[in-house]
């Protein structure tokens, strides 16, 4: 999974082959958000 961008201590992380829709992950210590892409 390649990293897009690091800021601020948030870590964004695209998936694309996981499940489903494409989506990405931002990752902040033990907090996980999911962003799908079309609908964001």
């Amino acid at each position: 999974m390649p990293v897009i961008a690091r800021f601020y201590g948030i870590t964004v992380k695209m998936y694309f082959r996981e499940h489903g829709v494409p989506h990405f992950h931002a990752v902040y210590g033990e907090f996980n958000g999911v962003y799908e892409v079309s609908t964001l």
